[in-house]
């Protein structure tokens, strides 16, 4: 947090519309924060490239390519890109913003995954990387880290940080292995050309991961090196070793996908796509790509890595590889070390002789050393537990007495460990608490009492807060079934699924599966059947796509578009909404309406008030004029029965400034108001000038009073769009008023509209 609240970024406005709120993720080359788009009113995900990679000219090159890749995607399962900006004092990309977890995160608290969540996520993953490789461009760098994951099961892929254009000169980077060694290609591991299989590798990896819990490389040191080496070398560990009841089909798709060569991998996205269909239609599937894959894992095969028959010739086993870092480093560059000099056998084979020699005479007295360090270790240890039995929590207290320690909260057999030598700690029952399964929540001698060494102390142990028993809802009603388990005060998480054998609404099954009990308040994943399998596609949200980009994923979806275009302010070609929710399913082929931009703002309308004096009588309307041209011209109203304030509602784009004037029905007289300048984006009017009981003595709109002294008749001319009129006012002689007035700018509210005056 306090890192956050020094964090210079935060608080800043990015082109003056991306406000920077909050650091949310951190990455080796750039910062990722929370912000809000002010121009649209959207939270926004912004990475800003940190300021030691500004002026390395690689990191430029490859933090640019990550906006140029994904500014040529638009696909449902992958992160979209807004913005980019690049300057000499910051560069940055604006990015959906994800309300979710990575699949990383997800994997850690729920591995290994059911196969239908793996199959699940992995398609989705696919389908991204499939639209990615239509455009030439190859991730490179597929991990669950960089995978998000909505609280729907939804899947986007995000980082193309890395991703080269294949279609330049048709290769990829070389000169050095970019990647999380993990989830690394062999080739990638060598430095080599990487394409579309080097990404279908890392998904092998990782649907390996989701199924069996573990990482098919991996050492205890975690050893990057020796990690890629693996990748590089050695045999496959055969899924089902890890976990038995894998199904075949699923081993063979993760070991094609795993293929060192990447000749004898999947080609294509669709290919790894259509085998996964096939063993989600037919889970007893062998695809017979690996003659040892018959279903049933041998003994033999549970203890040995796994490649097909044609691949085990020449290929070193785990055991050939495990070499120390320097060893492993050179194997790297062995290119560069390939034609070094080496002395002669012989004179390895006497020095070998030599150096036996004087280990077997140093090894007794090294031995003997040994065991009297041992002795000696074993002795002191065996004093101070001498010692800390007699002192330890008694000091001089000659009844050996002591005070209870509190075990509530403790782990049963933590408590054993750390006080069962001066206490006999007795588990009387286990019962249901609101602590943890395994936790001490009750103790006979309470805290602090005293207590004799040797005594028993009666604890009562927490079975974990108190289950609920849910029943099989095989085959009921989703609404019904869904009703009674939130009745029951467990959360429902409902999954859709075509199925041959349940009708549509009713469910398949239920995660855990009842009968069972499980913990109040625990998530129930509902299997609901969306019936007999179909060709259906889920709609995808076409809205702030271009129309191109929007006709291009549709024709992915196998979908047809028609388009209508409106007025909007939005830029031209922009969807603004469809017929058809996102997410929806629907046959291939439906027809989907989608409402398009013209770039032509839609006109919006301002209400302007205008006071009547109080005096005045008779009919009138107001008319306001643009630029000599009638622009609006307002209801009659009879101020006899008028409320003190009439409204006159003129429309127009922009911002413009109108004439007002006043005409008296029954006279015809017309004199002008005054001018005023009108927002209408904003709506608000700007009073310019205004005189309106002036107006309505000019068309005789208040009744003169004539003094019975003399008068002054003032005749006044008001041209209009050409035209002209007169009107003759009546005043007192002996009265002269003149009013002034100062033009407020106001906003259009009913309740407090601009007031004419």
């Amino acid at each position: 947090m306090e890192k956050d609240r020094n964090d210079k970024n935060i608080g800043k406005k990015l082109d003056g519309r991306y406000e920077i709120t909050e650091r949310i993720g951190e990455g080796g080359m750039a910062d990722v924060y929370r912000a809000n788009d002010v121009v649209d009113k959207k939270t926004v995900a912004v990475k800003i490239l940190k300021k030691e990679f500004a002026e390395n000219e690689e990191f430029l090159r490859r933090f640019r390519n990550e906006s140029k890749a994904i500014a040529l995607l638009s696909h449902p399962n992958i992160v979209k890109i807004y913005d980019v900006g690049f300057s000499d004092r910051i560069q940055f990309i604006v990015m959906e913003y994800i309300d979710g977890i990575t699949l990383n995160e997800y994997m850690e608290q729920s591995s290994p995954l059911d196969w239908k969540d793996a199959a699940h996520f992995v398609m989705q993953i696919l389908r991204a990387l499939q639209h990615a490789h239509n455009k030439g461009i190859v991730h490179r760098d597929i991990k669950p880290q960089n995978i998000m994951m909505l609280r729907d099961g939804t899947i986007k892929v995000m980082d193309f940080g890395i991703a080269k254009f294949a279609r330049e000169n048709g290769k990829t980077c070389t000169d050095k292995a970019i990647g999380t060694v993990h989830y690394i290609s062999p080739e990638q591991a060598r430095g080599a050309e990487t394409d579309e299989k080097s990404d279908l590798y890392s998904v092998g990896v990782l649907l390996f991961e989701m199924l069996t819990g573990k990482k098919p490389f991996d050492t205890e040191t975690n050893d990057p090196v020796s990690i890629a080496v693996m990748h590089m070398q050695a045999e496959v560990p055969r899924p089902s070793s890890i976990h038995a009841d894998l199904a075949a089909g699923l081993e063979e798709i993760i070991l094609k996908a795993m293929q060192k060569e990447p000749a004898k991998r999947y080609q294509s996205a669709a290919e790894m796509m259509n085998d996964i269909e096939a063993f989600k239609e037919n889970p007893e599937i062998i695809f017979g790509y690996f003659p040892d894959v018959t279903g049933e894992a041998t003994d033999d095969a549970k203890t040995r890595f796994f490649t097909p028959v044609s691949e085990k010739e020449d290929v070193p086993s785990v055991v050939e590889v495990e070499e120390t870092e320097e060893e492993e480093e050179a194997e790297i560059d062995e290119d560069d070390d390939y034609d070094e000099d080496y002395e002669d056998d012989d004179d390895d084979e006497d020095e070998y002789e030599e150096e036996e020699e004087e280990r077997s005479s140093l090894f007794v007295p090294i031995l003997t050393a040994v065991i009297i360090v041992v002795i000696v270790v074993g002795l002191v240890f065996i004093c101070s537990r001498i010692i800390n039995w007699i002192e330890g929590g008694i000091g001089t207290n000659t009844t050996q007495e002591w005070k209870m320690p509190s075990l509530i909260n403790m782990d049963y057999q933590t408590a054993l460990d750390q006080y069962g030598d001066k206490i006999q700690i007795v588990s009387e029952s286990e019962e249901y608490s609101e602590l943890e399964k395994g936790k001490i929540f009750w103790q006979a001698i309470p805290e602090n009492d005293p207590v004799s060494i040797g005594s028993t102390v009666k604890v009562k142990v927490s079975k974990g807060t108190r289950t609920i028993k849910l029943p099989n809802y095989n085959e009921w009603d989703y609404e019904t079934a869904s009703t009674l388990i939130r009745g029951l005060g467990l959360e429902v998480d409902p999954r859709y699924s075509y199925s041959d054998d349940v009708p549509e609404g009713k469910i398949i099954s239920t995660d855990p599966q009842g009968p069972t009990e499980v913990e109040p308040g625990a998530f129930i994943t509902i299997t609901v059947s969306k019936g007999k399998n179909i060709e259906t596609v889920d709609v995808p949200n076409f809205v702030n796509m271009t129309w191109a980009v929007a006709k291009e994923t549709a024709e992915l979806y196998e979908l047809e578009l028609t388009k209508e275009e409106v007025n909007s302010s939005e830029e031209m070609g922009i969807v603004l909404s469809q017929t058809i929710n996102p997410g929806e399913p629907v046959t291939k082929g439906t027809p989907i309406s989608l409402k398009v931009s013209n770039g032509v703002p839609e006109a919006k309308t301002v209400k302007v008030a205008f006071a009547i004096p109080t005096d005045a009588k008779g009919n009138f309307h107001i008319t306001f004029y643009e630029g000599g041209a009638v622009k609006q011209q307002g209801s009659s109203f009879n101020v006899d029965l008028a409320t003190g304030t009439t409204y006159v509602e003129v429309s127009g784009v922009g911002t413009t400034t109108l004439v007002a004037t006043l005409t008296n029905e029954e006279n015809g007289k017309t004199a002008t108001i005054g001018s005023y300048n009108i927002n209408f984006d904003k709506n608000q009017t700007n009073v310019v000038s205004s005189d309106i009981a002036s107006a309505f003595k000019n068309v005789d709109g208040i009744p003169s009073q004539t003094s019975p002294t003399s008068s002054t008749t003032t005749t006044t001319t008001t041209t209009l769009s050409g035209s002209s009129s007169s009107t003759t006012s009546t005043t007192a002689a002996s009265s002269t008023t003149t009013t002034t007035t100062t033009p407020p700018v106001v906003s259009n509210d009913e309740t407090a509209a601009p007031t004419a005056e």
